[in-house]
C-alpha cells in the first residue's frame, strides 16, 4: 500500500535551516547495559531516569526536538519542566521486548501511550521501531506500520518509523547493515512523515561507497529521512551524518553519539556540558550546512 495522503507540517521538529537536529533519550535497557559497564551492583530505574533528566536539561537548548519514552523519561520530564523551550517532543511509542542474545528482539505499539494524551502534554510526534530480519515474512511489519501511521494521523501527531535490523531467526550468518536498503523498499513508502535510519553501511568504508548507499536510500523512501547512531563511533557520526545529508538525508535523531562517552563519568552533569553539548552543538553545524546552506 502506498499512501497518498498529505505529508505533516514538520518545521515544529526542525531547526531554522530546515534540518532535523534531533536528540534521542528514549533507550531502555540498552542504557541500562551501559550503565552496568561502570558499577558492580544492577543499576536502577531511578539511576537511568536520573540520567535522562540530566541529559534533556543539558542537551535540550541545543536540540530542535528531544525523544523521550514512557517508562523512565516522559512524565518525569513534563513534570519538572526538563526539556528547553522551542524544543520539541517526540514520545515513544513502542515497547521493546528482548529475546535470546538480544535487547530488543521484537518491538510492538505500546497501548499505554495513549495518542490524544501525549498530544495534550506537548507531543507533536510518535516514533515506532520495527525490528526487521531477512527470514521473517514482511506482512506482521507492514501491518503494524500502517496502524501506527494511522494512530498517528487520527491524533494530529507526525509519524516517525524507525526500521532496525537484527540477525535472522534461523542462526544463519548475516551481516545487518545489508538490511538497511532491504528495509527501507519495504516500509519507506508506508506514509509515515519521516523515516528513521540506520547508517547506510554503518558508516564503514570510502566515502564514495558510503554515499552511494545514501543516495539509493534517498531515492528509496517515499518522504524525509533522517539517521540514527547507533552502529556508527560517536567521533565518526558527525562524517557520517554530513556525507547522509549530502545524499538527501535531512538530519539526525540520535543519542548515543551525543551522550554515551559521558556514562560513567564521576560527575555526569559536568560531562554532559564539556563533553555532550559540544558533540551536539557539532552535530547541528553540519546539518545547517549540509542541508539548510
Amino acid at each position: 500500500m502506498t499512501s497518498t495522503a498529505p505529508r505533516a507540517d514538520l518545521r515544529a521538529l526542525a531547526r531554522p535551516s530546515g534540518a532535523f537536529a534531533m536528540l534521542a533519550v528514549d533507550q531502555r535497557e540498552g542504557l541500562r547495559a551501559m550503565m552496568a559497564e561502570f558499577q558492580d551492583g544492577p543499576v536502577t530505574d531511578r539511576q537511568m531516569s536520573d540520567f535522562k533528566m540530566a541529559a534533556l536539561r543539558a542537551l535540550t537548548p541545543h536540540a530542535s526536538a528531544a525523544l523521550l519514552d514512557r517508562e523512565f523519561a516522559w512524565d518525569r520530564a513534563i513534570a519538572e519542566r526538563v526539556v528547553a523551550p522551542g524544543c520539541a517532543l517526540i514520545a515513544a511509542g513502542d515497547t521493546l521486548i528482548p529475546g535470546p542474545g538480544e535487547i530488543v528482539a521484537e518491538a510492538r505499539i505500546d497501548e499505554a501511550v495513549v495518542p490524544a494524551k501525549v498530544r495534550a502534554e506537548g507531543a507533536v510526534a510518535l516514533k515506532l521501531l520495527v525490528i526487521w530480519r531477512p527470514d521473517e515474512p514482511p506482512e506482521p511489519r507492514l501491518a503494524l506500520v500502517d496502524d501506527f501511521v494511522a494512530r498517528c494521523r487520527a491524533a494530529g501527531l507526525i509519524s516517525i518509523v524507525e526500521p532496525v535490523c537484527r540477525k535472522r531467526r534461523d542462526g544463519q550468518p548475516w551481516n545487518t547493515a545489508e538490511g538497511i536498503l532491504p528495509a527501507a523498499r519495504e516500509l519507506g513508502n508506508r506514509g509515515a512523515d519521516i523515516y528513521k535510519a540506520e547508517m547506510p553501511l554503518f558508516g564503514k568504508g570510502a566515502e564514495a561507497e558510503v554515499r552511494r548507499a545514501c543516495a539509493e536510500l534517498t531515492r528509496t523512501v517515499n518522504g524525509p529521512w533522517v539517521v540514527l547512531s547507533s552502529g556508527v563511533a560517536p567521533d565518526d557520526f558527525p562524517q557520517a551524518v554530513e556525507w547522509a545529508c549530502r545524499e538527501g538525508a535531512a538530519g539526525f535523531l540520535a543519542g548515543r553519539a551525543v551522550w554515551r562517552t559521558v556514562i560513567g563519568r564521576p560527575d555526569i552533569e559536568a560531562a554532559l556540558k564539556e563533553d555532550a553539548v559540544p558533540r551536539l552543538q557539532r552535530l547541528a553545524e553540519v546539518v545547517d550546512r549540509a542541508v539548510g546552506g
